[in-house]
C-alpha cells in the first residue's frame, strides 16, 4: 500500500497576489491622501506662491492692479505689522487663560462621569455635549444676544437687582465674552475625549488601589489622571491651534461691539484683508505667517510635555 507524503511547507503565493494585498492599504488610505492633498496641500502651496506677489493701483487705484513678484517683502511687513502683531499677543492671553480653564472643566466633569457615584451617564455625557453639537456661528449670535446691553435678559436682571450694569462687549471683557463662547461650547468636546481615555484604564488597577484602602479622590488624583497625561496633552495641543484660529466668535459679535476691531484675530485679520480691502497676496502672507506660528506653538508645547514626561 503506497503512502502518500504530505508536505508541511506553505505553498508559494503568486507574485501577482502579493502585489495585490500589498497594495491593498494604500488603495484605502487614497481616499483619504487625495482629499488630504487637494484640500491641505495644494491650498497651502497656493497660499505661499500667493504671498511671493503684490498688487499695485496707480492713479486713483481704480484701474486693474499691476501684480509683480516681491519674494519675501510680503512676510517682511507682516513680521513688522503691528496690527498683526497686537492680534497675535491678544489671541495668546485669551490662550493663557481660557485653555486651563476649559480643559480643567473637562478634566472635572469626566472625572465625575466616570465615578461610580455618578447617576444618569448617558443623560450628563448628551448634556454636556450638545453645546459642541450647536454651529459656532449660532452659539455667537445666542451669546450675542445674552451680551447685547438692550436685548440681554442677563443685564436687566441685574439693573432690577439694583446693580451696576454689566458690560460684556467693553474694551476690557469683550476678549472673556468671547473665551466664555469658546468655553462653553468645547468643555464638552474635551470631555469626551478625556472621559474615553478614562474608560480605557484597565478595572483591575482601580481594584487594586481599593484593596489598599485607596478613596476616591486619592484613585483620581494619583491614578487616573497620571495614566491620561497624553490625552491631556493631545487635547491641549487641539486648543492651542484653536485659540490661534479664533474667527467665528469675534466676526459675529463685530456687528454688536465697536470694540472688536478688523484685526481683532489674526484669521479675522487676514479674512478681513482678502475680502474687504481686496488684498489677498497680503492676507496669503498673513496666513502663512501664521501656519507658521501654530506649528512652532504646537511642536514647542509637545516637545516641553515629552521633555517633562521623559518621553
Amino acid at each position: 500500500m503506497a503512502l502518500e507524503v504530505v508536505s508541511l511547507r506553505p505553498r508559494r503565493q503568486p507574485r501577482q497576489t502579493l502585489r495585490l494585498r500589498t497594495l491593498v492599504p494604500y488603495l484605502f488610505l487614497l481616499p483619504f491622501g487625495l482629499l488630504f492633498i487637494l484640500f491641505f496641500i495644494a491650498p497651502l502651496i497656493y497660499a505661499i506662491y500667493q504671498s511671493m506677489f503684490q498688487s499695485h493701483r496707480s492713479g486713483l487705484g481704480l484701474g486693474a492692479a499691476t501684480v509683480s513678484f516681491s519674494g519675501l517683502a510680503n512676510f517682511a511687513d507682516v513680521l513688522h505689522d503691528p496690527n498683526f502683531t497686537a492680534s497675535v499677543g491678544r489671541v495668546l492671553l485669551y490662550g493663557i487663560v481660557q485653555v486651563p480653564v476649559m480643559l480643567g472643566l473637562a478634566l472635572i466633569l469626566a472625572l465625575f462621569l466616570d465615578s461610580a457615584a455618578a447617576r444618569f451617564k448617558p443623560f450628563f455625557r448628551l448634556a454636556f455635549f450638545v453645546p459642541y453639537a450647536i454651529p459656532g456661528i449660532i452659539a455667537a449670535l445666542l451669546w450675542g444676544y445674552l451680551y447685547d446691553p438692550a436685548l440681554s435678559p442677563i443685564v436687566k436682571g441685574v439693573q432690577v437687582l439694583g446693580l451696576p450694569r454689566p458690560d460684556f462687549l467693553g474694551v476690557g471683557s469683550v476678549l472673556w465674552s468671547i473665551a466664555n463662547i469658546a468655553t462653553w461650547t468645547y468643555t464638552g468636546y474635551n470631555m469626551l475625549i478625556i472621559f474615553a481615555a478614562l474608560q480605557a484604564i484597565p478595572s483591575e488597577i482601580y481594584e487594586s488601589a481599593r484593596m489598599d484602602g485607596s478613596s476616591g479622590w486619592h484613585v483620581a488624583w494619583h491614578i487616573k489622571i497620571p495614566l491620561i497625561v497624553p490625552t491631556l496633552i493631545l487635547t491641549c495641543i487641539f486648543s492651542i491651534i484653536g485659540t490661534l484660529q479664533l474667527f467665528g466668535e469675534p466676526q459675529v459679535l463685530s456687528a454688536i461691539s465697536n470694540n472688536i476691531s478688523s484685526s481683532y484675530t489674526p484669521v479675522l485679520y487676514a479674512y478681513n484683508t482678502a475680502f474687504n480691502y481686496n488684498n489677498y497676496n497680503y492676507a496669503a502672507a498673513l496666513s502663512v505667517v501664521l501656519a507658521l506660528v501654530i506649528c512652532v506653538l504646537s511642536f514647542g508645547f509637545l516637545r516641553i510635555t515629552q521633555r517633562q514626561s521623559g518621553v
